[in-house]
């Protein structure tokens, strides 16, 4: 049956998630699976960081930039600017700080 969302177990970074995904979708599911997964190992190896939230968020930010960066029917977007850069690490300089804060707590 067509339409009704089936589950599917995926990993990321070695932590499992189980998802919602329509059959015809699952093909396109992995595809970003393998994608937030290359890009979230990519940024943990880069930034030395093993907080899982904080590697997440900049993997998310480092997507959305780089999809608007690519021209979208003949248009390019200025995401790409040098502000753009220095204002996503400034977050994630922020985002940083916060969870260094936050793991003093959870001690």
């Amino acid at each position: 049956m067509s339409g009704e969302p089936n589950f599917l177990d995926v990993k990321i970074m070695g932590r499992e998630y189980r998802v919602a995904c329509l059959p015809e979708e699952r093909d396109a599911l992995l595809s970003a699976v393998d994608l937030v997964d290359n890009k979230m190992r990519e940024i943990a190896q880069r930034t030395k960081s093993t907080i899982a939230e904080r590697v997440a968020v900049m993997a998310a930010l480092n997507i959305a930039h780089e999809r608007l960066a690519v021209p979208q029917d003949g248009v390019q977007e200025t995401v790409a600017s040098p502000d753009a850069k220095r204002r996503i690490e400034d977050m994630g300089a922020r985002l940083d700080a916060v969870l260094a804060s936050q793991q003093q707590l959870d001690l």
